[in-house]
C-alpha cells in the first residue's frame, strides 16, 4: 500500500507577528503549492532525499544559488525529526504502533524562503502519512503542537505556532493564543471561518529576492520579554486588527477588511526593520489601489483588490518587478462549505511560542 498525504503553503491575512507573542491571526491555506509525502512499507526504515536534498551541482554558482534557495540543509531532516517527534507522541500517550518499516520521501513546490510556510508544510505531510501508516488519530490542534515541536525543539528552528495551525486546519482559520489557554493546555482557541466570507485576495512573491526576510535588528523578543511598553502595545494592536477583521468577516464585509491589512502592514514599519526588496513590494501593490501586507516575515504579500481590472493592473505593474501574482485557492473544488467549529482536545504540556 503507498500513501501519499499532502499539505499546502499558507498567507497569514492579519494579526501577525503577534501569533509568537499570544496574539490573535487571521491565516488562510494556499493550495496552489503543495508538499507531497509518500510513504510505503519496506524492510527498513528509509528516508530517500529529494531535489532539494542532492550534493551535486554544475559548478560552484550552481552550488551557491542552491544555498540561497534552500539554506545548507534540505528536507530530509525534516522527515528524520517528524518521525522522531511522532514516535516520541506516541511513547508518551501509551499508543501501540505496529511493529513494521516504511520508505518515505517527499516532494514540495511551494517557493522556499518566502514566508509561505514551506518547511512546516512537509512537516505536516509526514505527519500526516505516519498517521495513516499507523492508523493514530491525533487531534489537529494537538497535530499544531507537534509539528511546532519538531521546529523549535528537534532543529532548534524559531518558529510560531500560527503556520502549523492553518496547515493543521487548512481553509480559513481566527486563532486567538490567549496567554493563559496556552500555559493551561498548550494551544489557543481555533475558529474555522467559511472562505466564501473573504473579499477577493492575491498573492505575490519574488522566489529571487535575496533579502527575502525582514531584518531583525530590534530585538522585538527581548523588548517584549522585558515589558516594553511599545512592543506590548503592537502585538496588542494587531491582536485588535485580527478581531475587528473576523468581526466584520462574520458581518457579512469582508470588503471592509483591506484598510486593516494596511494597518496592520504600517504598524509593523514602525517596529521592525524591513529590507527594500519587501517594501518595495508593499508599495507596488498599493500604488495599484490594492491593500499589501506580507503573508509571513517578508519574501510574499498578501492583501484585497477591489474587481479584474484592478488584479490586471496588479499583475502588469508587479511582473515587472520579478514578481509573480496569483489568485490563493483556499477551498478544494469538491470541499463543502467550512463549519464554524472549535475543537476542544484534551490538554497538552504547555508550548512556547
Amino acid at each position: 500500500m503507498i500513501i501519499k498525504q499532502q499539505s499546502y503553503a499558507r498567507a497569514g491575512l492579519i494579526g501577525n507577528p503577534s501569533d509568537g507573542y499570544f496574539g490573535k491571526t487571521i491565516s488562510f491555506i494556499v493550495r496552489n503549492f503543495q508538499a507531497e509525502v509518500v510513504l510505503w512499507q519496506s524492510p527498513q526504515l528509509e528516508i530517500l532525499p529529494a531535489a532539494r536534498d542532492h550534493s551535486v551541482f554544475n559548478s560552484i554558482q550552481g552550488l551557491k544559488d542552491d544555498v540561497s534557495s534552500f539554506g545548507y540543509y534540505g528536507g530530509v531532516r525534516l522527515l528524520k525529526a517528524t518521525i522522531k517527534r511522532f514516535y516520541d507522541y506516541c511513547l508518551e500517550n501509551d499508543l501501540s504502533l505496529a511493529q513494521r518499516n516504511f520508505t518515505i520521501q517527499y516532494h514540495s513546490n511551494i517557493p522556499s524562503q518566502v514566508g509561505m510556510a514551506g518547511s512546516s508544510a512537509i512537516i505536516t505531510a509526514c505527519l500526516r502519512a505516519l498517521m495513516s501508516f499507523y492508523d493514530i488519530s491525533i487531534p489537529k490542534a494537538i497535530q499544531a503542537g507537534l509539528i511546532l515541536a519538531v521546529e523549535n525543539n528537534e532543529l532548534q528552528i524559531p518558529a510560531g505556532l500560527q503556520d502549523r495551525v492553518i496547515q493543521a486546519y487548512e481553509g480559513v482559520v481566527f486563532m486567538d493564543f490567549d496567554k493563559d489557554l496556552m500555559n493551561i493546555r498548550g494551544y489557543g482557541e481555533y475558529e474555522e471561518l467559511d472562505p466564501n466570507l473573504l473579499p477577493p485576495l492575491y498573492i505575490a512573491y519574488s522566489s529571487g529576492l535575496s533579502e527575502g526576510t525582514e531584518i531583525f535588528h530590534n530585538d522585538i523578543r527581548g523588548r517584549f520579554e522585558r515589558g516594553e511598553t511599545e512592543i506590548i502595545d503592537a502585538m496588542n494592536q494587531w491582536a485588535d486588527l485580527a478581531e475587528q477583521s473576523r468581526d466584520l468577516l462574520m458581518n457579512g464585509q469582508g470588503d471592509k477588511i483591506g484598510t486593516l491589512i494596511d494597518a496592520n502592514f504600517d504598524l509593523r514599519t514602525k517596529n521592525y526593520q524591513m529590507s527594500k526588496g519587501n517594501t518595495r513590494m508593499v508599495q507596488a501593490a498599493r500604488a495599484c489601489g490594492a491593500s499589501a501586507k506580507f503573508t509571513g516575515s517578508g519574501g510574499a504579500i498578501v492583501g484585497t483588490y477591489e474587481d479584474e481590472k484592478m488584479y490586471q493592473t496588479l499583475v502588469s505593474k508587479l511582473t515587472p518587478l520579478g514578481l509573480q501574482v496569483i489568485k490563493p485557492i483556499i477551498t478544494a473544488a469538491d470541499a463543502p462549505p467550512a463549519k464554524q467549529n472549535k475543537e476542544q482536545p484534551s490538554p497538552i504540556a504547555p508550548l512556547t511560542q
